[in-house]
């Protein structure tokens, strides 16, 4: 199997993988798929996921295959070919990794800018979504923002996190206090072409001198989260530029640092939703920070 046979075969990939008539080497993938390095009989190294016990959720490897489309639709942010997009399997483009320098994070503000500036037909997506291993619900919305990302965005990770005994009564109160104040959390904004899971282990910093965006929850949203989120388990390298080349193209609403424990929430709910109370600091100091803002 070379490149072209595999364009015009993806579904002939597993059988190929199956028989080890490719090679296969395993790579990081993140807490969610295995991960691995495949090579063609033409050298070409591809990057595939696969679920690794059974079979994933329906529309799991689609919803990810469909979002990298319409990222890559805007011509921004470069992001990973999709070479086969099939029920149990993903295959991209292999993106040779580099070193983050701050021309490339600059580069990466301006690009990113222009991304969010593609805009979108609504708040959500035309897929069923996913976001880590949980559903996302990207029902389309005409909006507002404020009242669309509470329902959407917050209330049902809080909702799981509580259930799992991730969050005790009172964050739960804290966070249901954040999403009725939402409406007052600055200007509402048309929605924007978002990455939707831009932590920094989802920007790649490739050896071309370009960020990357990969493992995207794609959607149309307020681009205020994807900054927002960049700033999340460490933060992006240098940061800074990013965000300063980021407001050269396209100026923030006043008070936008102070609204980045708003964006955070989803995020950090996601995180209490998946891997439990190691995370509840993290989402009630953001809830307090947010009351503040």
């Amino acid at each position: 199997m070379d490149l072209a046979y595999l364009r015009a075969h993806p579904q002939h990939l597993p059988t190929f993988l199956t028989h080890q008539r490719i090679r296969e080497t395993p790579v990081g993938g993140g807490d969610v798929c295995h991960a691995a390095r495949l090579t063609l009989d033409d050298g070409t190294s591809l990057f595939a996921k696969t679920w690794p016990r059974g079979a994933p959720p329906e529309g799991f490897f689609a919803a990810e295959a469909n979002g990298l489309r319409w990222l890559a639709e805007a011509g921004a942010v470069p992001v990973p070919e999709v070479l086969a997009a099939l029920p149990d399997l993903l295959a991209l483009e292999w993106v040779e990794p580099g070193t983050a320098t701050p021309a490339a994070a600059e580069r990466f503000g301006r690009e990113l800018a222009e991304l969010h500036r593609a805009g979108a037909p609504w708040f959500g997506a035309g897929w069923a979504g996913f976001i880590g291993p949980l559903a996302q619900d990207n029902s389309a919305s005409g909006g507002p923002w404020s009242s669309w990302f509470g329902e959407h965005r917050l209330r049902p990770y809080l909702k799981i996190s509580a259930d799992r005994g991730a969050l005790p009564a009172a964050d739960v109160a804290a966070v249901e206090r954040v999403i009725a104040d939402l409406p007052g959390y600055g200007p509402d904004e048309p929605p924007s072409r978002l990455h939707g899971d831009l932590w920094p282990g989802n920007v790649l910093w490739a050896a071309d001198g370009r960020a990357w965006l990969v493992d995207p929850a794609a959607h149309g949203g307020h681009r205020e989260t994807d900054l927002a989120q960049l700033a999340l388990f460490g933060g992006a390298p240098h940061l800074d530029r990013i965000l300063d080349a980021y407001a050269e193209t396209w100026p923030l609403a006043d008070g936008w640092r102070a609204r980045v424990p708003v964006h955070q929430l989803h995020l950090l709910l996601v995180h209490t939703a998946v891997f439990g109370e190691s995370y509840r600091a993290a989402v009630r100091d953001a809830a307090d920070l947010a009351r503040r803002a």
